[in-house]
């Protein structure tokens, strides 16, 4: 994006547009496993929770580093945002997410649990897994805005485009702000205004 365009825009915080299906997703797959945890399997349940166990670890992972680069590349480039954009508060743009994931969030818990019939707890671990990359990935997100001492923001449009990927192909940039800026923390956590200030 042209550090030159100042078109009103409305933004949400990248991190907490990443960290939007961590909590689904880690409480799904928790769920799951606890349920496939009382169904003896094809495995049995101890290879089930083995095998739940290092799909977990993997997911994790994974789901943590990936597109870090893309992240990087965008976060180098961001323009400042303009005194007329709009920042989204942070519980719009998580209800948001969610709502546009909503089928996707269920035929993954569908899925996770119904594995639970072949491998015990392995599906809503993997699920959770995920779930908790996302967490961390928001995490690494919060660490660089505290390094840089800026937030990150996208275009909210951008999010309306292949699912609400804050990386994916339609994002040409995104815009920062000052650290204090919104309603979320660096990583996208709530702020907690201090109650005694």
């Amino acid at each position: 994006m042209a550090r030159g365009d100042r078109r009103v825009q409305g933004l949400a915080r990248v991190a907490v547009v990443v960290r939007a299906g961590a909590a689904p997703m880690w409480w799904f797959g928790v769920l799951a496993a606890g349920v496939g945890v009382l169904l003896p399997g094809i495995t049995g349940r101890r290879i089930g929770v083995m095998a739940g166990a290092a799909l977990f670890i993997i997911a994790a992972i994974v789901v943590s580093y990936t597109r870090r680069k893309r992240y990087t590349a965008l976060a180098r480039g961001a323009a400042r945002a303009g005194k007329h954009d709009v920042l989204q508060d942070r519980a719009v743009s998580v209800r948001n997410w969610r709502r546009a994931h909503r089928w996707w969030l269920v035929l993954s818990f569908a899925l996770a649990l119904g594995s639970g019939f072949a491998v015990p707890a392995a599906g809503g671990m993997l699920l959770a897994g995920a779930g908790t990359g996302l967490r961390l990935k928001a995490a690494w997100l919060g660490r660089r805005e505290r390094a840089d001492d800026v937030l990150l923001w996208i275009r909210v449009d951008w999010l309306d485009k292949r699912h609400g990927a804050p990386a994916g192909k339609p994002v040409k940039g995104y815009r920062s702000t000052g650290i204090a800026a919104g309603d979320a923390t660096p990583g996208g956590a709530r702020r907690r205004s201090d109650v005694f200030a």
